[in-house]
């Protein structure tokens, strides 16, 4: 929507002339110009790419999926072999190894075999919880890209607002000369003056608020691009609505495939499922295998004279405490139930913001046009009328300043609804887990 300068400064500038025949005054407005053309998707496309990049936050999230993933190897791997070494059955009072025919130095090598599955089943653990966490780092992914974007969208809105805000203090100014200028030419009333005073008292409080509202948004978005938080930062002069064709039921269809924690709660349940079957292969004892070498010296009356020995064998642990072991399959019934009611939680959370975005979206879009089509050109309409008025007498001021006021009012909201369309839109991205301006992806 073009911000028509004539809303405003054309009606005052011939409210100037006709009331005090002085020279027209034509001031440039201070206000952007609205240009469909140039909406700064390519600056915030840019924003999103830097935040994804240099987050802090982001880092570590992928830094621990990243942990999960090292844990795969480990888990499905066997347990290091042990190697011993033994000096067996020498005689106490002298050590010699020459005297009895059990005295000798013995090497054994040792490695400990899961039952079969158990190694398996670790495995599976160990990929489901990478798995979950690789969802979890995605996810914090389309969160951020949210976050920058609506915090872009709150910064544009307060420059836009902080604009409109500097401006009708310049004509409020304008409208206090007037004023004073009638008043002491006794055409005008002193509460004209006192009026047209305090109404530019409240915008100066109001610019003080929005410029203290500006200051931390801007924080805020250079913290999540992990710049310096007072950095400066432009924003476009305007923003076009992102069209969004798709029912609310699609969206969350669409949701269950394209939302990255979806995948991941579904992975928690794997893993708890794959803790459930390790903890039943644990009623299996495991296996440990080993061989050794015993070198022996020669000994009198030994009838082996002094051959060298080897052995072989198996030990297994015995799992004979069973009550353990059931608990073990209890706890893990337990994970799995806890996991699939998150989902379900989750699920539920995630149908509730879409359905509360999409209205949103669907309410700002239509404020937008009612504000562009109708409110605002009636209100312009609404201060000429007041304007004429108020020329031939038939108005007082104060009225007339009321219709400005009003214009000033619409305008702000116009680009509130403006701005909050975008970030419900960029809401639903994250809730839905994709582009929504992306249509082929949609159908």
């Amino acid at each position: 929507m073009k911000l028509n300068r004539d809303w405003i400064i054309g009606p005052l500038v011939a409210l100037l002339m006709v009331l005090n025949s002085a020279q027209a005054i034509a001031r440039e407005s201070d206000l952007p110009q609205a240009i469909a053309a140039e909406n700064g998707s390519g600056q915030l496309s840019a924003l999103v790419t830097e935040a994804l990049a240099n987050n802090p936050d982001l880092k570590s999230v992928e830094a621990r999926w990243e942990m999960a993933k090292y844990k795969i190897i480990p888990a499905r791997s066997l347990d290091d072999p042990r190697l011993s070494f033994a000096l067996s059955n020498y005689p106490i009072d002298d050590l010699s190894g020459d005297v009895t025919p059990m005295t000798g130095k013995e090497l054994q090598l040792s490695q400990m075999f899961p039952f079969p599955g158990k190694l398996a089943a670790k495995e599976a653990m160990a990929e489901q919880q990478a798995a979950w966490y690789r969802g979890v780092y995605e996810d914090a992914r389309g969160q951020l890209v949210q976050q920058v974007k609506d915090a872009w969208y709150r910064l544009y809105f307060q420059q836009r607002a902080i604009d409109i805000t500097r401006q009708n203090i310049t004509l409020l100014k304008d409208f206090i000369r007037l004023t004073e200028t009638r008043y002491a030419v006794g055409t005008g009333l002193q509460q004209d003056v006192l009026k047209a005073q305090v109404e530019r008292s409240k915008l100066q409080d109001k610019l003080f608020n929005l410029q203290q509202q500006r200051t931390t948004v801007l924080a805020d978005l250079n913290q999540l691009l992990n710049r310096p938080v007072f950095g400066p930062l432009e924003t476009p002069e305007n923003l076009t609505l992102t069209t969004v064709d798709v029912s609310l039921q699609s969206l969350m269809n669409i949701s269950r495939t394209r939302r990255p924690l979806f995948s991941a709660y579904q992975a928690m349940i794997d893993r708890y499922q794959a803790q459930r079957k390790l903890a039943k292969l644990n009623h299996y004892p495991d296996f440990n295998l080993f061989a050794s070498y015993r070198q022996r010296e020669e000994v009198a009356g030994d009838p082996a004279e002094g051959s060298d020995f080897v052995s072989a064998g198996i030990s297994i642990n015995l799992p004979l405490w069973q009550g353990k072991r059931r608990a073990e399959v209890s706890e893990a019934d337990s994970a799995v139930r806890m996991a699939r009611s998150q989902l379900d939680n989750f699920r539920n959370r995630v149908d509730f913001v879409i359905a509360d975005q999409y209205a949103q979206m669907e309410k700002n879009r239509n404020l937008v046009e009612l504000f562009r089509t109708g409110i605002i050109p009636q209100a312009e309409q609404s201060f000429e009328a007041g304007l004429s008025a108020y020329q031939v007498g038939d108005a007082d001021f104060l009225n007339l300043l009321d219709s400005l006021t009003t214009v000033y009012r619409y305008q702000i909201d116009y680009y509130r609804a403006l701005s909050d369309h975008e970030r419900s839109v960029a809401q639903l991205e994250a809730a839905v887990g994709m582009d929504l301006s992306l249509e082929e992806e949609l159908k």
